[in-house]
């Protein structure tokens, strides 16, 4: 009976703490890591994002930019800081699902090291190719990449990154071959493609919707699982005769694994507020970005069937990353 009471006042008295530090929660600015340099998908939904948090929480929410080892040195960070709430990280797809998928001693774990707060933003690959390249749609692309064992240049913004994957996926869904040809970055892939050094490539929308529009690449297809108001022309992939080629590179919010309840549940519904404020929204949405503001746990069974889905394609394709 006294066990029973010491217990239940402990029990009392922990509840109560946690209670008080979701109430004083936040009393000091909080870090949202970057793990990539200013001007990407990452930075731009953080940016877009912590004026509306600051003013939510009536403290400062300060982005700090971490790039390199293709996002690992700002997610390690991460899971290194203190699971108190005052760092929290924007990732992307790369960060929460490719990299455990791909990289063989990567320094974190995505689905151990973090509590998911919300996707906030996601957007499709486009399927575009050079102007002189032959195919002007996907049957055209699958006919020559087969009469041409080999031949197709596929470029990307780096091996492991989404559209280096999609790549990939397009060729084992389809049976075909091709060449693929990594750059440090997509502005250099998409130079070379309107330059026809290369063939074609999976793009970000926001990165290749205006040269589209001017003409200077072919749109074959979207990634994505309706048409692009933007491209209303533009088969999806499904359309396009593809099944099972939805892709979308995405961005979400993640603090450290061991974070308190309370606090991430104060944190996740101040950034769904914020990410479907009619301003927000409105911006993100001119940049590409459609807004997903998701619950931790949706988010959380989202990351996991992404990683297993870039697993499977990365073991089918013998990619190997140290």
């Amino acid at each position: 009976m006294i066990r029973t009471l010491a217990t239940a006042a402990a029990g009392l008295l922990l509840g109560a703490a946690g209670g008080a530090q979701a109430a004083s929660y936040p009393d000091k600015p909080v870090t949202v890591i970057v793990p990539f340099v200013p001007g990407g998908s990452s930075d731009i939904t953080a940016r877009a994002v912590t004026p509306g948090l600051s003013q939510h929480f009536k403290q400062n929410f300060v982005v700090e930019n971490k790039p390199g080892a293709n996002g690992a040195i700002g997610a390690q960070a991460l899971a290194r800081s203190a699971a108190d709430g005052y760092t929290m990280m924007v990732g992307s797809i790369g960060t929460f699902a490719i990299n455990q998928a791909l990289y063989q001693n990567l320094s974190y774990n995505p689905s151990k090291d973090f509590t998911y707060l919300t996707q906030a933003v996601r957007n499709p690959n486009v399927l575009v190719a050079a102007p002189r390249f032959p195919a002007n749609n996907v049957a055209e692309l699958i006919a020559y990449a087969k009469a041409n064992p080999g031949a197709v240049s596929y470029a990307s913004s780096g091996t492991g990154s989404s559209d280096h994957l999609s790549a990939v996926l397009f060729r084992q869904k389809t049976g075909t071959t091709g060449v693929d040809v990594p750059y440090r970055g997509g502005a250099a892939a998409i130079s070379d493609l309107m330059g026809n050094q290369v063939n074609v490539s999976f793009q970000n929308l926001g990165a290749v919707l205006t040269h589209i529009k001017a003409g200077k690449l072919k749109a074959l297809a979207t990634t994505g699982d309706a048409r692009i108001p933007e491209l209303p022309d533009v088969p999806t992939m499904a359309q396009a005769g593809l099944q099972d080629m939805v892709v979308y590179s995405w961005q979400g919010f993640a603090v450290p694994a061991g974070t308190p309840k309370p606090v991430v549940e104060q944190l996740s519904d101040a950034l769904r507020k914020t990410l479907r404020d009619a301003r927000v929204r409105e911006t993100l949405h001119g940049l590409g970005f459609e807004v997903v503001a998701n619950s931790p746990a949706d988010f959380t069974a989202f990351q996991q069937g992404e990683v297993k889905r870039w697993q499977d394609v990365i073991a089918k394709s013998g990619i190997k990353m140290e």
